[in-house]
């Protein structure tokens, strides 16, 4: 040591050879490394007694030395904190076991020992999790988020969230297990609304699959009491079930839910209270949306002179990083599918996507652009009474998760059959009890990567669980040896070859059905409804005739749910329609 400025340096090349030589390096190879003298380093390795350390030294000398590294360093990244909160997590245990090597006893391994010992034992209580159960449950949280899913995680505290967020990019998935761990540590209720009580439950099943993964035990009820009284509710958008709560409350997929302002006068109520929060996230509909105005703070505005009217920045630049927007004390964040890639989210082929998708869907549902559907047949406010709590209304006759969902009752089937990368669609529809009745949309199933063979044992499968009457298909492309194959097994198969008159004869029945108000499917099905509200009325390539497209190529995708629907409402025949009639003559010219 020459001088008081090499102390650092010096005392930093020490302990770091102490964890090189621990890690199996030669002396010889440290001082080259580390521009040494052997002679030093012995001198290090006698003083220091590198080799009578054990284990638990070396390590937690190793997991403080990075901790530090990291506390200091600038501009962290969320897998940074991540390591910041193991680290911590493991030098308390080391800790434990230092006491324990010094004359402790098992409790300082495992504090819960202490009270599994005291007194007589007693019976676990419902949906009970020990310290060391929730530990693990946090662990695995934690360890289980994206980078943009810490952002949400962050921002947890927030009053108010508010995400527009690309589809299938896991909100749901983080959501149901952000509320638990908030519930399991605080005790607080939380409350989930969705546009169907089926979709609300998609939370309940993340949780007990949650629980289960992680720990091997079970939640149960409806809703979910836990042993520290916290409730956890699972409403659709029905207004009588939905009053008298209180708590968190998550709204799911808000942007497609009908009669959103009366329903979320009703979710307000329920955070009314300070230490409550409130979370609204979903894909983009239509601009003409009510929850539209919330989004951009517009209806603050109302009743106020221009002056006094705020406006938000609600570009993907200000929004994609997370933003509480002082105008109206609401977080946003926007989360394309190309923000989920780039942080870490490795779930898709992008390019097969693309495939899939025409240009339209894959800004709306993907790159979260919002549509303006004045163009579309079937717009949103056409369709939104459609949309209804299936298991609520439909509970008498239809048991989703029976082995016969419909009993006896026939069943009409659609479907549109994939091309090569293409996506196909299948629908299974209740045709209606008396003339004029309601059709109802009992399933719906999306298939990828399938050849026409799979493709036909799928429909197969359907009319094992179901009494199916009519099957139609399009036999357009790969349809053809679709088709083939399910006649024989279904020998009465309709088929349809596309030409302008063939789709402008579906999308009229079609019309008529939606626009008389007889078709009902889930709330929660937003896929259908924007795939109904992807076709539009455009001419054919020569320019002499009208037909109806989703803006299919044979370079992109197709709304192929509405297609399956299409054909499985062309079975109703249009006999004993009368002048009154007039929605066809409408849309026909």
């Amino acid at each position: 040591m020459n001088t008081a400025t090499e102390l650092p340096a010096q005392r930093d090349n020490r302990r770091q050879a102490k964890f090189l030589y621990w890690t199996g390096w030669r002396i010889t190879d440290i001082a080259d490394y580390l521009d040494e003298k052997e002679k030093t380093l012995h001198s290090w390795k006698t003083r220091d007694e590198w080799d009578r350390a054990d284990n638990v030294e070396r390590i937690g000398g190793a997991l403080e030395a990075r901790l530090v590294q990291l506390i200091l360093k600038d501009g962290k990244s969320g897998g940074d904190f991540k390591e910041i909160d193991l680290l911590h997590r493991q030098l308390e245990r080391q800790a434990r076991i230092e006491r324990f090597k010094g004359g402790g006893t098992e409790t300082d391994l495992n504090p819960n020992l202490a009270k599994r010992n005291e007194g007589p034992k007693s019976t676990p209580k419902r949906n009970e999790f020990s310290e060391e159960d929730i530990e693990k449950l946090e662990e695995a949280f934690r360890d289980g988020c994206f980078d943009y899913q810490l952002d949400w995680y962050r921002a947890m505290n927030m009053r108010t969230r508010m995400l527009l967020k690309s589809r299938q990019i896991g909100a749901t998935f983080y959501f149901a297990r952000e509320a638990l761990i908030d519930a399991i540590l605080t005790g607080r209720n939380q409350i989930f609304l969705s546009a169907s009580k089926a979709q609300a439950h998609q939370f309940k099943n993340y949780m007990q699959d949650f629980v289960r993964d992680v720990l091997g035990t079970q939640l149960t009820g409806d809703p979910i009491v836990l042993w520290n009284g916290a409730e956890l509710h699972f409403l659709g958008t029905n207004f009588r079930t939905a009053q008298g709560r209180s708590g968190n409350f998550y709204f799911d997929e808000f942007f497609w839910v009908h009669g959103f302002d009366e329903l979320n006068k009703v979710a307000s109520g329920m955070a009314l209270h300070k230490h409550w929060r409130k979370t609204y996230f979903s894909t983009p509909s239509s601009m003409g949306h009510p929850a539209y105005k919330w989004w951009t703070g517009e209806r603050l505005n109302k009743g106020k002179p221009a002056a006094q009217h705020i406006k938000i920045d609600l570009s993907h630049d200000a929004l994609a990083p997370g933003k509480l927007c002082q105008e109206d004390k609401i977080w946003r964040q926007i989360v394309t599918i190309l923000d989920a890639e780039r942080r870490g989210c490795d779930l898709f082929d992008l390019d097969e996507l693309r495939f899939e998708y025409n240009a339209e869907q894959f800004a709306n549902l993907l790159m979260c652009e919002f549509v303006d559907d004045g163009a579309s047949v079937f717009p949103l406010a056409v369709l939104q009474p459609c949309m209804v709590d299936s298991w609520i209304e439909w509970d008498e006759d239809y048991k989703p998760f029976a082995d016969r969902p419909f009993g006896d009752r026939q069943v009409w089937v659609g479907y549109d059959p994939a091309e090569t990368g293409d996506s196909a669609g299948l629908v299974v529809v209740a045709p209606p009890l008396v003339p004029g009745g309601k059709f109802r949309v009992l399933e719906r199933h999306q298939f990828r990567g399938m050849d026409f063979a799979a493709q036909a044992e799928a429909i197969r499968r359907v009319t094992r669980r179901y009494w199916v009457t009519y099957i139609g298909i399009d036999m357009t492309g790969m349809g053809s040896g679709v088709a083939q194959l399910v006649k024989s097994f279904f020998p009465g198969l309709t088929t349809f070859s596309y030409s302008p008159e063939v789709k402008t004869r579906l999308v009229l029945k079609a019309y008529d059905v939606i626009h008389k108000g007889r078709l009902e499917f889930d709330a929660g099905w937003t896929d259908l409804a924007s795939s109904l509200m992807a076709i539009r009325k455009t001419t054919t390539a020569s320019g002499r005739q009208m037909t109806y497209t989703a803006g299919r190529t044979d370079e992109t995708g197709h709304a192929d749910l509405a297609w399956a629907l299409f054909h499985a409402l062309h079975n109703e025949p249009l006999e004993g329609m009368t002048a009154q009639n007039t929605s066809f003559m409408e849309i026909y010219s």
